[in-house]
């Protein structure tokens, strides 16, 4: 604990009166230039005084409120379900418990259906909330675009084309569908084997466009308790709509949009609830707005009917495993800025990479790049091609071929 500093000494002078008047002046200048002095300590240090209290009482201020915060009770989070003449019907968030409570006349003119509010351990309605959306949604924004473009996807050039007709056009030309008098398609389903472009796709259309691009995994919207998956689904609609325009891309939707079964349990059944919210939303009473829907998966076989009904989305755009000209033409995307030797064949290895997705022809070239390293080489032979692919073909297990993926 600092002290407070000493006071300076009060000056005193006893003048004898008997002295000449020259002498009594001089000795009453130097009297005055110390009072004068002791003046200026004191002020100084008063100024310091009063910062310090002013220190002192913001903290007790802050302590005081930090105390009266530890003694009161904790509130919980609720939704407001019906309104009565001088009574409300609450849920509160996780259990889902509903309860019929008073409330206070400062809050009964200002309740709606659906607020947020915030309740004490008897449920009396403390504060009343902003309809935020859920935190969760808001972090699956994307924020900084993706650096993938159109150029940096190879061998499905039918699938690009369509891809920006129903998603990129829409939003960049809508006078082009006005002047003809058609609505733009409202979604598209890209399916086919893992590794053959269909997230490659959603990135560059991230990248080209200026709209508001929300990402999420179908796995994401499955939650715990009941209502929260489609809580969450509602407000990811909600902020895309706040954001128009908008495209929302759903990674492996098979997650919560498989066939509908008669299963009984909990978890299935709130799956359930999810996927119906989400149909709800895409083709539901509610104008959808400015806002393309892309959606992936690798098990098309699993989705269910409802999902696939034109409306919801009217192109599903099957993204097979590249022909030999379309592995070439990934070989040359995913060694542009590598040190190619003159002698490498690349219609050769296209060739010879017969079965091969996008993702394993770009492992290719990165274990080809590994060998030239692993000689103290900077340049990348024809030799290290083949020799990445006998490692490949070595260790891999089999291929599925397009054709044979989907099951019956």
């Amino acid at each position: 604990m600092s002290r407070s500093p000493s006071l300076p000494d009060t000056p005193t002078r006893d003048i004898d009166p008997d002295l000449p008047d020259s002498e009594r002046l001089e000795a009453l200048r130097e009297h005055f230039e110390q009072l004068v002095e002791a003046n200026e300590q004191l002020t100084t240090q008063l100024e310091a005084a009063r910062e310090r209290q002013s220190s002192l009482k913001a903290q007790a201020d802050r302590t005081q409120r930090e105390n009266e915060t530890l003694k009161s009770s904790s509130l919980y989070l609720a939704t407001v379900e019906d309104l009565m003449e001088n009574e409300v019907i609450v849920k509160q968030h996780g259990n889902n418990q509903e309860v019929l409570t008073e409330v206070s006349p400062q809050f009964s003119d200002r309740l709606d259906p659906g607020d947020r509010v915030a309740v004490n351990d008897s449920f009396g309605i403390q504060r009343i909330l902003s309809a935020e959306t859920d935190a969760r949604a808001q972090t699956m924004e994307i924020t900084a675009k993706p650096e993938v473009t159109y150029a940096d996807i190879g061998g499905i050039d039918e699938q690009v084309r369509e891809v920006r007709e129903a998603v990129e056009q829409p939003l960049t030309q809508p006078e082009l569908f006005d002047s003809v008098g058609i609505e733009p398609p409202a979604g598209v389903l890209l399916y086919g084997p893992p590794g053959t472009g269909k997230t490659m796709l959603a990135k560059a259309v991230a990248n080209e466009t200026d709209a508001t691009f929300i990402k999420m995994a179908g796995s994401e919207l499955v939650r715990k308790f009941i209502g929260e998956g489609s809580r969450l689904v509602r407000d990811l609609f909600e902020m895309a709509r706040e954001r128009e325009p908008a495209v929302i891309f759903i990674d492996e939707i098979d997650a919560i949009a498989a066939r509908r079964t008669e299963s009984k349990t909990s978890g299935d059944a709130e799956v359930q609830r999810t996927m119906m919210q989400l149909l709800s939303e895409m083709d539901g009473f509610d104008e959808r707005g400015d806002i393309r829907i892309i959606a992936a998966t690798n098990r098309f076989d699993m989705l269910d009917d409802a999902i696939l009904r034109p409306g919801r989305f009217d192109r599903l755009i099957e993204v097979p495993e590249p022909d030999e000209e379309g592995r070439k033409q990934i070989l040359e995307i995913h060694t542009r800025r590598m040190n190619v030797d003159d002698d490498v064949d690349f219609a050769a290895l296209a060739e010879a990479t017969e079965g091969f997705s996008g993702a394993e022809i770009e492992s290719l070239s990165t274990e080809a790049g590994m060998f030239a390293i692993r000689s103290e080489r900077t340049n990348v032979t024809h030799e290290d091609f083949e020799a990445a692919l006998e490692k490949i073909e070595a260790g891999e297990s089999e291929i599925i071929n397009s054709a044979n993926y989907f099951f019956d």
